[in-house]
């Protein structure tokens, strides 16, 4: 496996958008982030199959999406 796929891209899109549109928080953000990883753990579909560092990239780029759709968002006295 790749540390970085096209499940990867479909990660930092979503949250980006996750972080435009919604107001969460880091807190909430790494709470569902890091608590999807575990939960696939546990799921009896093929998809949730990958290695520990495969499960690691996918929160480094949920971050990294999450810090772009909230940087985008801007402060609200913009």
């Amino acid at each position: 496996m790749t540390l970085l796929n096209l499940w990867s891209l479909g990660h930092f899109l979503q949250w980006a958008f996750i972080g435009r549109v919604f107001s969460i928080g880091w807190p909430l953000f790494f709470a569902l982030s890091i608590g999807w990883e575990v939960l696939e753990w546990f799921l009896p579909y093929d998809f949730t199959t990958e290695e520990i560092s495969n499960k690691i990239s996918d929160v480094v780029v949920n971050c990294a999406g999450f810090y772009l759709g909230t940087a985008l968002k801007g402060s609200p006295e913009d």
